[in-house]
């Protein structure tokens, strides 16, 4: 035997309904869009440029990121700047190209090649703290170490991965967590 309700038989306290202020509540749960800081000036990067002159080719262009990832990044900037360290994009997206000319290095930048780097896909990127509107990238200059440390620490609290745990130590790498054939296959 089945019983058949039409709405007469619904009690009004059960009859799903909007809220008056539903709209107000979905905006203010929802987390803020953070806007990427504007660039540094050229003469910001001078004396990280003339350490490391690839960095006078890299891309530091937001808008080819992951937007999801850049919100994450964003947040992790104002965290470290609010612990004193500020910090700056120093690479983000790089052409399989790049990749390529940086892992042929006899310096060893990178090891991965193009197409396995997740700078390739958005999902990567290379911090570096300033200090004085100059960019701080030597790991001799112990402010710049202890900033690059709360990276690790600001990366790991986020759930990113962060350079200064490999093997080989690059300390202003941060990227998202997982393998690169995953993260591609859940965008998907």
């Amino acid at each position: 035997m089945s019983l058949f309700f039409s709405d007469f038989h619904k009690t009004e306290e059960f009859i799903p309904y909007e809220y008056k202020h539903s709209s107000r509540i979905k905006l203010t749960l929802q987390e803020e869009q953070l806007a990427p800081p504007p660039p540094l000036p050229p003469e910001a990067f001078r004396d990280a440029i003339s350490e490391q002159p690839r960095l006078n080719r890299a891309d530091r262009s937001w808008d080819k990121l992951d937007a999801a990832f850049v919100q994450t990044v964003l947040r992790l900037m104002a965290r470290l700047e609010a612990r004193g360290y500020p910090m700056t994009l120093l690479e983000g997206y790089r052409s399989p190209e790049r990749q390529d000319a940086l892992a042929g290095q006899a310096t060893l930048v990178t090891k991965a090649k193009g197409g396995q780097s997740k700078h390739q896909y958005g999902l990567a990127v290379d911090l570096a703290p300033v200090r004085n509107g100059k960019v701080v990238i030597s790991e001799r200059d112990p402010w710049a170490m202890q900033a690059y440390q709360a990276l690790g620490e600001e990366a790991a609290a986020a759930a990113l991965t962060w350079g200064g745990n490999w093997s080989f130590k690059d300390y202003g790498h941060i990227e998202r967590s997982g393998s690169l054939r995953q993260l591609l296959a859940s965008k998907q």
